[in-house]
């Protein structure tokens, strides 16, 4: 029976004064009955429009069904058939700028959690241990190098075909962006790690340390018996705003800060990567990296934490659970403010940023209103520590090592809407092409390949 309530249901989360002295997720979940409950509200419109706001395109209507009738192992299996990651989509994809922006229940209230409903059936998966059927060969060989979300769908979806699946990861744990970038607190590891787990059961080959570029080439891939290779690096490589002062100890990219934090767990006591452990921190950027860098440095025991915008509320581009989740925590919002130097003491280690405060223009080529400085406001900001969430672009090491493949100006791999290269045999796809994005776009894109590689080489 359709449950015509206009609101979500409500999902709980840790007490924000508790979760920000931990590094416990903050979400924990729906029930078996909250999941029928919000299943029960979809409508099951004829023209499904949500899934059409869905980057995997997920039978979004069909696995709702299944879960408002307690089916959630039939549920799964829908969502399976679109999603290699699904426990990791239902936490970290922007539901309410895709599948849920396009859900009619939104309307006239709020639509139908279909993140939060995802999570709840994929998690309940994992803990079954249901056993994972691993395909008929067919006889071809497949390299993926980078094993973040592109990676990962990539080689999921070729393993479900028969392909004999090798990912080549440079670091030394598998998971790309979503454990050197993604915070425990946001998305435990352990959900990663289950899900990595499913596609090795599935027959994908994991070599972590393996820098292709310098280890390898992606030449020696293809002469290596790979019929083709997916390039799936995504985009490493920080932005900083050269200004004075950016070289003082104590100044971060929000990468670096937080590959210590997550992926080398500089927050347990006793760990071996050291972090500075700060006072008094200023996060400069107002992206999700922004709110996950400040997050995680409250929790290291700062005393304040700011984010430093030089923008208004209204034009941050971080999610809004995520703003909310930050302010709840304690988080200071220092909007329409621009830093314009880094301060160090005698020791070039970082005292203040000195920043202007702005006001917004016209609108620029994005649409976004231009900000524009106010004259004579200049002020300094104490802090000892500053990092930059600025954004990322790709690591020129492919580039560089791959004669006749085509990149734009700034870095990104250059393909077509299949993610096919300049380079025969050669695809790419996520952050690696369109420069820092989301989890779920990245995997729309190693979706898209593989089904084109599948095309390639059944076609040779």
């Amino acid at each position: 029976m359709p449950n015509m309530q206009s609101t979500k249901t409500e999902m709980r989360t840790q007490p924000p004064k508790i979760r920000a002295k931990n590094f416990d997720e903050v979400a924990l979940g729906y029930t078996e009955e909250d999941a029928k409950n919000e299943a029960a509200r979809c409508l099951h419109c004829k023209h499904r429009p949500c899934v059409s706001g869905c980057p995997v395109s997920i039978a979004i209507p069909d696995f709702l069904a299944e879960a408002a009738a307690g089916n959630f192992d039939a549920a799964y299996d829908v969502i399976s058939k679109s999603s290699s990651l699904p426990a990791i989509c239902g936490r970290v994809c922007p539901q309410e700028t895709q599948c849920e922006a396009k859900c009619v229940r939104g309307i006239k209230g709020e639509p139908v959690g279909i993140g939060r409903i995802e999570r709840f059936v994929a998690d309940r998966h994992n803990e079954k241990m249901h056993k994972t059927e691993k395909p008929e060969p067919n006889g071809h060989k497949v390299a993926v190098v980078g094993s973040g979300p592109s990676g990962l769908t990539c080689a999921g979806e070729l393993a479900k075909m028969g392909y004999d699946v090798t990912i080549f990861e440079a670091l030394h744990t598998a998971g790309g962006v979503l454990v050197y970038g993604i915070p425990e607190f946001r998305l435990p590891k352990s959900i990663v790690s289950l899900e990595i787990d499913n596609l090795r059961a599935l027959g994908v080959k994991i070599e972590t340390d393996m820098v292709i570029g310098r280890v390898l080439s992606v030449d020696d891939l293809l002469a290596d018996g790979f019929e083709s290779v997916f390039i799936g690096t995504g985009a490493g490589l920080p932005k900083f705003m050269n200004i004075k002062g950016e070289s003082c100890n104590g100044v971060y990219s929000a990468n670096e800060f937080l590959t210590r934090v997550n992926l080398m767990g500089a927050y347990r006591e006793g760990a071996d990567t050291p972090i500075m452990r700060a006072h008094r921190v200023a996060v400069v950027g107002g992206g999700n990296v922004a709110m996950d860098a400040a997050r995680c440095a409250l929790r290291l025991g700062a005393d304040e934490v700011s984010i430093v915008y030089r923008r208004g509320e209204e034009e941050l581009p971080a999610r809004r659970e995520e703003v909310e989740h930050a302010k709840e925590e304690g988080v200071v919002f220092r909007l329409l403010t621009n830093p314009v130097e880094v301060v160090g003491d005698e020791k070039r280690a970082v005292r203040a940023i000195r920043c202007v405060k702005m006001e917004l223009g016209e609108p620029d080529a994005s649409g976004r209103r231009r900000p524009v400085e106010v004259k004579g406001s200049e002020f300094e900001l104490p802090v000892d520590c500053v990092i930059m969430a600025l954004g990322t672009s790709p690591n020129p090491l492919i580039k560089s090592t791959t004669a006749g493949l085509e990149t734009e100006r700034w870095g990104g791999i250059v393909t077509d809407e299949n993610g096919a290269t300049s380079r025969p045999a050669v695809y790419a796809g996520g952050d690696a092409v369109t420069g820092a994005a989301t989890v779920i776009l990245a995997m729309g894109a190693g979706k898209t390949a593989a089904h084109a590689i599948d095309e390639y080489i059944r076609s040779k």
